[in-house]
């Protein structure tokens, strides 16, 4: 960073966990925007994004991000804290790593986006910073007339009323000055608080798409509009607008109003064509005598600015001006002036003779009258227009886009003003392309910050609904106004409409409604966003039939909310309708929709960005549906291992409960069984198989059903295990170890109960006397799956009226707060508590005390059988 004065700081520190990227990101988006800069926040995002997640998911540490503000820009370090690495030599450089590997692309996006970087290790942590410096913005006069003879100074009143009025960040006016009080006859008493839109008639000047709310928001804009004055007259005015912000940070608006005859005041005068230029003026920038200074300092305030210079130049009722794409195959619409833009903007037409199109956008061309090349121009199809003029711009002989200006009357331009319009926009050609590719830039930085962020909500789900709601929430309104996602559940299945989302929440319904009543687009697996018309002729069909209703009717269209919905509703849909595939594994398993409302047109960088978003939306909607069915499964084939229900044993309460650690998607290894045997004889039994998955399903559903069938054959408890033992021995590789608690129980005629058990490395049942005594019931032996010859014995216990036996899985006794677990003498603590408590109270207890023995949720399964001979009921 060298002798740079550090101006600021900001610190903050991210644990290890994944949702610490994206507040990483947030962090030092915010820290950034509140110190001004703004040009560099994107490059900032990206950078610390990738360098987070080396730190907290890679490395598996905790994240330190530290922000320096200087006077060149701002410096960004990220540390982290994992000591175990290799440092690199001096001689062999640094390893940048593949851009395909998930954790090599932090220092490549360094190298490529910061102005300087580095890497700093220590014996604790790693350190990686990158500088980003500001663009360099010059300083002092920007702009100056020359000195002029009185008589050509511009022509005001006796005196010059400037009205200055600032809004603030809601439109509402907060100053309005004593000029502003004379000329519009409001004084700021009257007007203090109202909002500026109410006091405005816009637009004045034809032609133009911004409105006032979006020209407030612009940095700086000029131009022409109305203002009512108190006696109801609107006043046209020409004004400048200044955005600025307060020391809190807060933005407002400060205009300067001047009436309209009275423009040259606050607008730069344009200066003289090169010829009529006396030879000691001979340095003039032949781009600001077209443009005017200063030139507006973004690109669509320059094209619109260009398209007002040439049909004032020309005398013109229009102008136009379209931008060629990339591989110079169509012009796309980017400002009109006299024509209706919102209808035109971004529309594309071919740069080559064909459908659309007449002759090559090339070469200059003038058409005398437009009634006799129906076609000539198709932007100018029913406007009125009769004769045009249109030229090419090129940069270094690549056509970079087309001007042209238009008049209502038949030959009113020749070859004469051909060559004057190919002049001007020589001049400004290759400004336009500069101001284009910045553009560009700043649209392909912004695309990644958006593609990064939605990589990460898409990915921080597994829920299919969830990830519909994403897929629609990052597409509305960043993309475009209205979006539908239809789904397709297997080949042989017909799309189906999942989500519909509109920027507007009291059209969604309608919206809904509407494309439910249309066949959804073909599920067409070819990439690219291809336009869908049938949505607009839907709309549009619905709007002609609802309103021809209701003039039958004699019924207001103001007086139906019916037919305001369906007028609406066409409204929205009546624009520009793409779609794009969602296709994942080689598959198409649905359609993302992206609507623009009436003439409203898609550009081609914001279709881009819309097909690299379907394909990581594709692919997380996949997921989400692997991992629904694997859930499902899972769960599906854990209720089979299972028991349906508990029998009724006489004069025995008994009671089960079991929980299922993690989200579902695995199957345990726990599992409980309580079954008849034969008259008067019953069986339990209370396991744990090593591991989960398949495998571990295999044993436990062997072990419940060889169980039931061995004891049902008459076998006792430890020939029914030695066998279960030499079966599950028998699966080979695909064995795991098992511990298990069986017994067998005889219900007694004075009300006791005689269990016989066997406990083969399983947790050790505990009674639980009416003494409140608790003592073990059994003897712990060999568990089973692992020597092929066990001897294992049965143990006779009695239960008397009131005792409890109480059986689980080392779920429960293995349940950790840190380094205490809760263990066999923690369980006898509890349950010694329960005495006189049904066997569902008892169960419900154990389960209450073990969740909150520790904060952090069950890492394993849990099982709790409960056994309780009731006390005989007083006569």
């Amino acid at each position: 960073m060298g002798s740079a004065v550090i101006t600021a700081r900001a610190a903050a520190t991210f644990e290890p966990v994944g949702r610490s990227v994206a507040t990483a990101r947030a962090f030092v988006r915010d820290t950034l925007q509140g110190w001004g800069y703004n040009d560099v926040v994107d490059d900032a995002v990206v950078l610390t994004s990738e360098l987070v997640t080396n730190a907290v998911i890679h490395a598996g540490t905790a994240a330190d991000v530290l922000c320096l503000r200087n006077a060149e820009g701002v410096r960004v370090e990220v540390a982290d804290h994992y000591p175990e690495r290799e440092v690199p030599l001096q001689s062999s450089g640094i390893d940048f790593g593949s851009p395909d590997r998930e954790n090599g692309r932090g220092l490549l996006l360094c190298a490529a986006l910061a102005s300087r970087w580095g890497v700093e290790y220590s014996p604790t942590r790693k350190h990686v910073w990158f500088q980003l410096d500001l663009p360099d913005r010059p300083v002092g006069i920007r702009s100056a007339g020359p000195v002029l003879p009185t008589s050509l100074l511009p022509v005001t009143d006796q005196r010059v009323r400037v009205a200055v009025v600032q809004i603030d960040s809601t439109g509402a006016i907060s100053a309005w000055n004593e000029d502003a009080a004379h000329v519009f006859g409001h004084t700021a008493d009257q007007v203090a608080g109202k909002q500026f839109t109410d006091f405005v008639a816009w637009p004045h000047t034809p032609g133009t798409s911004t409105g006032i709310a979006d020209a407030l928001q612009l940095s700086r804009w000029e131009g022409s509009y109305g203002i009512r004055g108190a006696d109801g007259r609107t006043i046209a005015v020409y004004a400048s607008h200044l955005r600025v912000r307060d020391n809190d940070g807060d933005p407002s608006t400060v205009c300067l109003l001047v009436r309209d005859d009275e423009r040259a005041v606050l607008q730069s005068p344009v200066r003289a064509p090169v010829s009529d230029v006396s030879s000691d003026n001979r340095t003039a920038d032949p781009f600001e005598v077209f443009i005017g200074s200063p030139a507006p300092d973004d690109l669509d305030g320059l094209l619109q600015r260009t398209v007002e210079r040439a049909r004032d130049m020309l005398d013109a009722d229009a102008a136009f001006l379209l931008l060629a794409t990339d591989d110079e195959t169509e012009l796309e619409v980017r400002a009109t002036t006299g024509l209706p833009s919102a209808r035109q903007r971004f529309a594309r037409v071919p740069v080559e003779a064909g459908t659309g199109r007449y002759g090559s956008a090339r070469m200059p061309a003038v058409h005398e009258d437009l009634t006799a090349v129906p076609g000539a121009v198709p932007l100018l199809t029913d406007t009125g227009m009769r004769s045009v003029v249109t030229v090419p711009l090129k940069v270094e002989g690549r056509l970079t886009g087309s001007l042209g200006v238009a008049a209502e009357n038949a030959g009113r331009y020749s070859n004469e003003e051909a060559l004057r319009l190919q002049f001007a926009a020589d001049r400004i050609a290759l400004a336009v392309e500069s101001a284009r590719l910045g553009e560009l830039e700043r649209l392909r930085r912004g695309s990644l910050s958006f593609l990064v962020e939605a990589s990460d909500l898409l990915a921080g789900t597994l829920d299919r609904d969830q990830t519909l709601a994403l897929m629609a929430q990052m597409t509305v309104p960043t993309l475009a106004t209205w979006c539908a996602v239809y789904t397709i559940a297997d080949q042989s299945s017909d799309p189906y409409l999942s989500y519909v989302l509109h920027e507007d929440e009291d059209l969604i319904d309608g919206l809904k409604a509407l494309l439910s009543k249309i066949s959804p687009p073909d599920p067409v697996p070819t990439p690219g966003a291809r336009v869908w018309s049938a949505p607009a002729e839907a709309g549009h069909r619905a709007a002609v039939s609802t309103s021809t209703r209701a003039l039958a009717a004699d019924a207001p269209l103001s007086m139906s909310t019916a037919t305001r919905t369906t007028l609406a509703t066409a409204q929205a849909v009546g624009g520009e309708t793409v779609v794009l595939p969602l296709v994942a594994r080689n598959r198409v398993i649905g359609m993302l929709t992206l609507g623009k409302p009436s003439d409203d047109h898609f550009r081609q960088e914001i279709l881009e960005l819309a097909e690299d978003l379907s394909r990581r939306a594709a692919l997380a909607l996949d997921n989400a549906r692997l991992y629904s069915e694997r859930t499902a499964i899972s769960q599906s084939l854990q209720r089979s291992l299972l028991p349906p229900g508990l029998p009724d044993v006489p004069n025995v309460e008994i009671e089960v409960i079991y929980r299922a650690a993690g989200e579902g998607n695995e199957v345990g290894g726990d599992f409980y069984d309580v079954f008849p045997i034969s008259d008067g004889a019953y069986g339990f039994a209370i396991g744990d198989v090593c591991g989960t998955g398949p495998e571990a399903a295999a044993v436990t559903g062997l072990a419940r059903h060889a169980l039931r069938l061995l004891a049902r054959e008459g076998f006792g408890g430890p020939a029914v295990l030695e066998r279960l033992n030499a079966a599950i021995l028998d699966e080979g590789a695909r064995s795991r170890f098992l511990t298990l608690l069986y017994g067998e129980l005889w219900p007694r005629e004075d009300g006791s109960a005689l269990l016989k058990v066997v406990c083969a490395g399983h947790p050790l049942p505990l009674r639980l006397r009416q003494d409140g005594s608790v003592v073990p019931a059994a003897e712990p032996q060999p568990l089973l799956g692992v020597i092929d010859d066990l001897e294992l014995y049965a143990e006779e216990v009695v239960l008397d009226p009131g005792d409890v036996l109480l059986c689980v899985t080392d779920g429960i006794t293995e349940r950790r707060e840190g380094s205490r677990m809760l263990g066999d003498d923690g369980l006898a603590e509890v349950l010694s508590t329960c005495t006189g408590l049904t066997a569902g109270a008892v169960a419900a207890r154990i389960l209450r005390a073990v969740e909150r023995f520790a904060a952090e949720p069950a890492s394993d399964d849990m099982a709790i059988l409960a056994m309780r001979i009731p006390e005989p009921q007083p006569q």
